[in-house]
């Protein structure tokens, strides 16, 4: 394996390409603009599984978090000023709770749909008034079934400018899997599945998702069952070409709703104690081939690890740079060295790119990433993106345009995290977005 520390000279070299097109060098060239000053007591505006912390439609770009006094605010710009347009609202979350963190998504017509705070909670969801606007009408149910219990709520983009929407119903251990859709021409919430995956009262399921380019929804989880993480295990996978209506495993294979441990397609089988952490990130390339990323144990070591599928069957890859371990359980948000990665992917000369982007206390707690120009031939460069630490913040990035200009925005916020919900006092940071050039 060849893993370099890369200089500034050095980074202009690596280029992402797209449809035989050249884009912008990824690397250390980077712009950022702040937005705002942030609640930083904990992690909740910095947490990986808001789906979405930023988002763009058309040329418009939209963010959102918890201000010093637990207001949600919003944000928008124009794509390339650093200007941005801020409007707190009248509505506050549960800071003190990390798990209750702001989802946002726009549909086709550019109006803003907002969740947040959540945390075993009835739903809290409300629609802008006007197209690109930052002013929210009254907070309403999407569909008014199962949405008293309510935990990671997160927004999904369809082609056609539909939107998709999953949640928890239930607790951890013992949750099931909730899937909501939009529709733009009626402009109504309806309920697409009350238990899309089942925990059979016995486990739930921990999930990402992520939306390819030709519309087929991607989704990975891992069992938990019960409220421990170290009872963390295996990596699921499925898949729908039709909106969410009926799901497949990666053969084509139709699964019988819902899909419960015993018919799931299994990627990776991971045991449980392996320290595996639920709740990271999926990306599909432009040939529908899923990526999904992680961390466990391995070889005595916590490694970030990429299982992925191909022609040949589920592989995988990792970068193997990390030198210590830890062991993970309990509950509660937790305070852990390392954050949960995303994953990105790219493709040029039958060549798959990938860019895995973390948070690690080994290299300072700065915004970091491993990036392979072939995945599968073992070379991995090593990038930092930021030059100060950041905390225990987690990535999140702007996916829509990253889909389609494959240019990376991420949220940015220094923050702390105490171990099992615990607070910090007095802390707030800026909120920024940090374009990767």
């Amino acid at each position: 394996m060849n893993i370099r520390n890369l200089s500034r000279a050095m980074i202009g070299v690596l280029w992402v390409f797209s449809a035989c097109k050249v884009s912008q060098p990824l690397g250390q060239e980077t712009h950022e603009t702040v937005v705002g000053e942030g609640w930083a007591n904990n992690s909740i505006n910095a947490v990986i599984f808001r789906r979405n912390s930023v988002t763009t439609f058309k040329d418009t770009q939209f963010t959102a978090y918890y201000d010093t006094s637990s207001h949600l605010v919003l944000a928008k710009r124009k794509l390339g000023s650093s200007s941005w347009e801020v409007q707190q609202t009248d509505y506050k979350g549960n800071t003190a709770d990390a798990h209750n963190t702001i989802s946002i998504a726009v549909d086709g017509d550019g109006f803003l749909h907002v969740s947040w705070d959540h945390h075993n909670n009835p739903l809290h969801y409300a629609k802008s008034t006007a197209p690109l606007s930052l002013e929210l009408g009254k907070p309403t149910p999407m569909t008014g079934k199962l949405e008293q219990d309510v935990t990671y709520p997160e927004f999904h983009n369809l082609p056609n400018g539909d939107l998709v929407f999953f949640y928890r119903s239930g607790e951890s251990g013992r949750g099931n899997m909730v899937m909501n859709r939009y529709d733009l021409t009626s402009k109504t919430w309806s309920q697409v599945h009350n238990n899309l995956i089942d925990g059979e009262g016995e486990r739930n399921a921990y999930w990402q998702a992520c939306v390819d380019l030709k519309g087929t929804i991607h989704l990975s989880w891992v069992w938990r069952e019960t409220w421990d993480v170290s009872t963390n295990h295996d990596m699921a996978y499925a898949k729908s070409e039709d909106g969410g209506k009926t799901w497949q495993k990666s053969s084509g294979a139709v699964y019988r709703l819902p899909i419960n441990s015993a018919s799931a397609e299994y990627a990776w089988e991971i045991p449980q104690k392996s320290s595996l952490i639920n709740q990271t990130a999926i990306y599909a390339d432009k040939k529908g081939h899923p990526y999904i990323v992680s961390y466990w144990n391995d070889a005595d070591r916590t490694q970030y690890q990429i299982v992925y599928k191909d022609k040949d069957g589920w592989k995988k890859a990792s970068p193997g740079f990390r030198q210590s371990s830890f062991t993970l359980g309990g509950g509660g948000t937790k305070r852990i060295p390392i954050s949960r990665p995303q994953v990105l992917v790219d493709q040029h000369w039958g060549k798959t790119a990938l860019y895995l982007i973390f948070n690690d206390e080994e290299r300072g707690n700065k915004v970091s990433m491993a990036y392979s120009p072939n995945l599968g031939d073992g070379e991995w460069e090593l990038i930092d993106l930021t030059q100060t630490s950041v905390g225990q913040w987690e990535p999140s990035y702007d996916i829509e345009l990253w889909k389609r200009k494959k240019k990376l925005h991420l949220f940015v916020q220094d923050v702390v995290q105490i171990d099992g919900e615990g607070l910090a006092e007095g802390r707030s940071s800026p909120i920024r977005i940090l374009e990767v050039k």
